[in-house]
């Protein structure tokens, strides 16, 4: 029972912060500007499924007879994530000369992909600031 209790302050917590964003002038501008870029956050996301899923599934099929990480397309979508993101936990990595072109192909394609992106954002950003300013 207190630990229901405990999780519904901490809820309240997170919603006092919530409140603070009306106070805010610059975080208001932040959220008006995502609020604009709606539409292209939904495309990044949709996108970003599309691409895990096919380039998951292409590793799985490159790497899963040379190693035995690549066990599943699951995993191997996880592998894609982890690579896109350049977070790169090392906990699982190509071994074959195949699927090491194909790791760098997805990297620097990820890296593209998550940089375009931003640019609108950041353009959206741009005009809610300087109508904001005005």
């Amino acid at each position: 029972y207190q630990r229901r209790v405990r999780g519904v302050c901490r809820i309240f917590r997170i919603v006092r912060i919530f409140k603070f964003v009306r106070h805010s002038r610059d975080l208001l501008i932040i959220m008006k500007a995502v609020s604009n870029a709606k539409r292209e956050l939904i495309l990044l996301v949709c996108l970003l499924f599309i691409f895990v899923i096919t380039f998951g599934s292409i590793m799985f099929y490159i790497e899963s007879s040379y190693n035995k990480n690549f066990s599943s397309i699951m995993r191997s979508c996880w592998w894609v994530i982890v690579t896109i993101t350049t977070v790169g936990y090392g906990d699982l990595y190509p071994e074959s000369v195949g699927g090491q072109l194909f790791g760098g192909f997805v990297l620097t394609l990820g890296i593209v992909f998550l940089a375009l992106p931003m640019t609108i954002i950041v353009s959206k950003f741009s005009f809610v600031y300087e109508r904001e300013k005005m």
